[in-house]
């Protein structure tokens, strides 16, 4: 293994550590010296459901479960509304199945908005890395060790 890659691959899992054993907040109960860059969780009790990586840690908490939040910037609420609705099957073709056509169907928006909020109520974990290269693998590797459900690094 090259040795760069190497340093980065023993760093992840004491950050996954802190990670796992940070005490969670939920419902936007941020507290206010948080990291600015880093890698988050979202989970509901021992149910680990979604890992996600940002430069902009408080910011991009509220873009995942804010009432106003649109299908580009809460894409976990969104995928768990698709779930919800059984719209499952991505549609990369204008029409009622594409992300804004679903945006605009009725019972997909009540379930979307339920589920910002549920995602609001989810224990939310942070843990700090600057590095993006770092943050990119500790993402992944967070993803692997939890099996977080409702990541997808599948290219479109």
């Amino acid at each position: 293994m090259h040795e760069k890659f190497r340093a980065f691959v023993d760093g992840l899992h004491p950050k996954f550590e802190k990670l796992i054993n940070m005490p969670p907040v939920s419902g936007g109960a941020l507290i206010n010296d948080m990291p600015k860059r880093g890698v988050y969780l979202f989970s509901e009790g021992v149910n680990h459901l979604y890992v996600g990586r940002t430069n902009r840690l408080r910011s991009r908490y509220g873009d995942h479960c804010r009432p106003s939040s649109d299908h580009n910037s809460a894409p976990f609420a969104f995928k768990l509304a698709r779930i919800a609705t059984g719209f499952t099957q991505r549609s990369y073709k204008a029409g009622p199945l594409s992300r804004k056509g679903l945006s605009a169907n009725v019972d997909f928006l009540a379930a979307f908005i339920d589920a910002k909020a549920r995602v609001r109520a989810m224990d939310f974990r942070y843990v700090e890395e600057v590095d993006p290269n770092s943050q990119c693998l500790l993402e992944i590797y967070c993803h692997v060790a939890l099996g977080t459900p409702h990541n997808d690094f599948d290219n479109n």
